[in-house]
């Protein structure tokens, strides 16, 4: 692997594990770079939504813990497979799964 695929999958897990981690504005601050672009329908674009997000789950999910099991890399793109517990219990979610809906609250695409 190369080393710029490499440092790609550890600057992705450093930023979600900040986030996850209870600080969110610092993963911001650190790995964003320029305009933040989100995918996930339920999110605004842009850092703040993003930060509001890390700060709801933290207060709400404080034994909250993340492994990551894979990190996978390709071009521009990182793709990362977590495992995360809330509260002692185990949650999955695949987001390859997720439905597209009618209304988004964000104008970018899930693909």
């Amino acid at each position: 692997m190369t080393d710029r695929l490499e440092r790609n999958k550890q600057n992705a897990i450093a930023f979600y594990k900040t986030a996850f981690d209870g600080e969110p504005r610092k993963a911001a601050e650190q790995y964003v770079s320029g305009r933040y672009i989100q995918h996930n329908p339920t999110l605004g674009d842009g850092v703040e939504p993003f930060i509001a997000y890390f700060e709801k789950a933290a207060k709400e999910h404080p034994d909250r813990s993340i492994e990551f099991v894979r990190a996978i890399a390709e071009g521009d793109l990182v793709a990362l497979h977590a495992h995360i517990i809330l509260n002692g219990k185990v949650v999955e979610h695949w987001d390859i799964m997720t439905e597209i809906p009618e209304k988004s609250e964000n104008n970018n695409t899930m693909y």
